[in-house]
């Protein structure tokens, strides 16, 4: 993998604390290459460190070839499984990285196939944690997409499941979850005394779109943030706050006369979007159908160009409709982040950008690693107007 040059920027800031133990990542499965990534930039980090003393007794294990630890989850006939680890994790600062999204993994159950649900990556999960039985020193999950996030809040007699899931880990051990742009942060009510943190890539999302799109005017008389939905509210103002615009909201209107409450029409409110470029901004693309009809009635609205955020790119409809979308004009450029498994196709798409994530995530892991504090990653406004000066002060270009 070729070092970006800011890795060098990062290597040579002197940790405030000491590690808070050796640290390992404990993959699932269908995250390898994204954790390979990850590890590569830390390996290369600690290698170039040389403002620790890394033959010092609370420094062991602290440059290493890898970080990753060796683990399997063999299956038996009936579909049973087990964790196993290779390595010892005594004493080890642990990082389990776990994409419950990714269904392309398959396994027997009585001589037939079977794809993973998330159901199955959480089960894994908790076979992991159990199997380091309470060696480790201090566990964190990483869990870019939230298991059962959308499932958070109860509104009738159903589960909650993202907080018993929450509750569940915290039980087993977990000290600190983290987890990437949750689709209701407030989930985390349910673990009030346990460390719980929601990352907005809010800077990788501007950053790609500055490398990615060189004539943008940004402004509020020439581009707009818009949220898909109310419940998207809160994300799509923190992105139109980092980039100075004006935000604008479609809400649903049903009819509640008929069961099941059929959204009629959605209706925006905000400001003229005509010869506008717009940024559609939501948590996740998963059939497609609504951030196309958004940037359907936006178009319909006299917007110049739209463009579409999502971290989590699930495309449970397929890529046709987007394919469509694009043809006719109605999209320019869909992002979504490397996060989870993309669908097959989808990077080759004219019509796509890939975020990366996998340096942020190293960032993160090496920072709770020396115990030192994630909140100047989560406030991204300075990098973020220091990208935006750069793009402005040579026509549309960026490092």
């Amino acid at each position: 993998m070729a070092v970006d040059k800011s890795l060098r920027n990062r290597s040579e800031e002197a940790p405030q604390q000491i590690p808070f133990g050796p640290l390992g990542i404990v993959p699932s499965r269908g995250e390898e290459d994204f954790i390979k990534e990850v590890d590569s930039y830390l390996q290369n980090w600690r290698k170039d460190r040389d403002n620790v003393d890394k033959g010092h007794i609370l420094f062991t294990g602290y440059e290493r070839d890898s970080y990753i630890v060796d683990a399997d989850i063999p299956r038996f006939g009936t579909g049973e499984g087990k964790a196993v680890y290779s390595d010892s994790v005594r004493g080890y600062d642990l990082y389990f990285i776990c994409d419950v999204t990714n269904s392309a993994i398959e396994y027997k159950v009585n001589g037939q196939t079977n794809h993973y649900s998330p159901d199955d990556h959480f089960q894994d999960l908790k076979r992991l944690i159990s199997a380091s039985a309470g060696r480790a020193k201090r566990m964190t999950v990483i869990m870019p997409y939230l298991y059962e996030g959308r499932q958070n809040a109860r509104k009738d007699r159903e589960s909650l499941d993202c907080a018993q899931m929450l509750q569940e880990l915290v039980n087993m051990g977990v000290s600190t979850i983290v987890t990437f742009d949750a689709h209701e942060p407030r989930v985390q009510n349910a673990i009030p005394l346990s460390a719980f943190e929601t990352v907005t890539p809010v800077h990788q999302n501007i950053k790609a779109l500055l490398n990615t799109v060189d004539d943008l005017i940004i402004d509020s008389d020439h581009m707009s943030v818009v949220s898909p939905d109310e419940a998207g509210m809160s994300r799509a103002i923190f992105f139109a706050n980092c980039l100075g615009l004006d935000m604008g909201m479609f809400y649903k209107r049903r009819d509640y006369s008929v069961e099941g409450n059929p959204v009629v029409a959605s209706e925006f409110l905000g400001s003229d979007v005509t010869g506008q470029d717009v940024l559609i901004v939501d948590d996740m693309i998963s059939s497609g159908s609504t951030m196309i009809d958004i940037a359907k009635a936006l178009k319909k609205r006299g917007a110049k160009r739209v463009f579409c955020f999502g971290t989590f790119g699930l495309f449970t409809g397929g890529l046709n409709k987007f394919d469509d979308a694009y043809e006719v004009g109605l999209i320019d450029k869909v992002f979504t982040t490397d996060l989870i498994r993309r669908p097959d196709g989808l990077r080759d798409k004219p019509w796509h950008v890939e975020v990366k994530l996998a340096k942020y995530t190293a960032l993160i892991i090496d920072t709770l690693n020396h115990n030192e504090s994630l909140q100047p990653l989560l406030e991204p406004f300075e990098r973020i107007n220091l990208k935006l000066n750069e793009y402005r002060n040579n026509n549309g270009k960026i490092q």
